[in-house]
């Protein structure tokens, strides 16, 4: 069944509900152009999805990878590589949204973006919507997953993704993507704050750098270990994007510092910048694409690093000696050539600036 166009008042209600929900807002992405081939639908079980190439599954040669970007418009380069990967298969892309919404009539705009816009062939790509559990629970979808060659989750609120994904069949479909058929796995925004095994769910909303410091265990600061996502050189990492607007180093702090207190583990960060892409290869290579920078860190100490005050009420204060975190700074570039292994956890020979991060009650400071 063909879905009609939307109205303009639904399209502009749609757009509300998702700006006031979300933590971040959705990547600015190419708009569809009109394309005969494109067929919008209902699938078994009533959930909306849209495709455009061919509806004929095919089988390629494909390369692991994981896609992290950090939001705003996206990076040409650093799409066309994750295609690259997919050797020119199925790609499916998870639409993010709120619950029971209804799509807007750009939900598919991504379909058009990778199938004609980046100069890769692939056999098609598929737009999934996703605003119900329901949906990450058929069986339909379950099998497109797990049939594609690449997956890519949208911008919007991740803590959707968490409570809609987690402990359903879709999860187990994209770990298997990831960890055993091994094709490119990646997302914007939202679609990247869940790529880390700890997420910042933004369950209650967002949180600033000075909220977070001033009160780690504010309400507002929601963590989760064990998020569904299985990416064993991510295990101890959590993400964090449109990590220049505004400023968010010290929220990262913070959050590094619940995990090292709360989990016991030594935490990572990865802070990406709007415009900005992290494309780990197999290896535990990541080239950095796009315009601004992305931030790799680490605590720098083993147990005798925890953080000295990291209670709920007080403020937050992770000093050692002014050497709390060690961070390196890496510059994107337009080819990726400037690069970080995570497996390693060391930076390439160019384009990186490394520092210590502290916190002096209360206080973001770099050394």
């Amino acid at each position: 069944m063909i879905l009609k166009k939307l109205t303009k008042t639904i399209l502009c209600a749609s757009l509300f509900v998702a700006c006031k929900t979300s933590e971040t807002p959705n990547p600015i992405s190419k708009l569809p152009e009109e394309n005969t081939l494109q067929t919008e639908s209902i699938g078994t079980g009533g959930y909306t999805y849209s495709i455009l190439g061919s509806a004929a599954d095919v089988t390629t040669t494909t390369t692991g990878a994981t896609i992290c970007a950090g939001g705003g418009t996206d990076v040409d380069a650093a799409m066309t590589w994750m295609l690259q990967q997919s050797g020119g298969g199925d790609v499916v892309v998870i639409r993010n949204a709120q619950p029971n919404a209804t799509p807007s009539a750009t939900y598919d705009a991504y379909n058009n973006y990778f199938k004609n816009q980046l100069g890769v062939t692939v056999n098609s790509v598929e737009t999934i919507f996703l605003n119900a559990k329901t949906v990450a629970q058929n069986q339909e979808v379950i099998d497109k997953v797990r049939a594609a060659e690449c997956l890519f989750f949208t911008g919007g609120d991740q803590a959707t993704y968490y409570n809609f994904i987690e402990g359903t069949g879709l999860e187990d479909a994209i770990n298997y993507l990831k960890n055993t058929k091994k094709v490119p796995v990646g997302g914007t925004s939202a679609g990247c704050a869940i790529q880390g095994k700890t997420m910042f769910t933004a369950a209650n909303g967002t949180i600033t750098s000075t909220d977070a410091l001033t009160n780690p265990y504010n309400s507002l600061v929601t963590l989760q270990r064990d998020n569904f996502m299985n990416t064993p050189y991510l295990s101890n990492t959590i993400t964090d994007t449109h990590f220049n607007n505004p400023d968010r180093r010290g929220r990262l702090m913070t959050f590094m510092a619940r995990m090292s207190k709360d989990y016991g583990i030594i935490p990572r960060g990865i802070g990406i910048d709007e415009q900005t892409v992290v494309a780990i290869q197999a290896n535990g290579t990541a080239k950095i694409f796009g315009i601004g920078y992305a931030f790799f860190c680490e605590q720098n100490y083993t147990s005798s690093g925890n953080p000295e005050t990291c209670v709920a009420g007080s403020k937050l204060d992770w000093y050692r000696s002014k050497k709390a975190v060690y961070c390196h700074r890496v510059q994107a570039t337009a080819t990726g050539s400037n690069t970080f292994n995570v497996s390693s956890w060391s930076p390439g020979s160019t384009g990186v600036l490394s520092q210590y991060y502290y916190v002096d009650k209360g206080t973001f400071f770099k050394n």
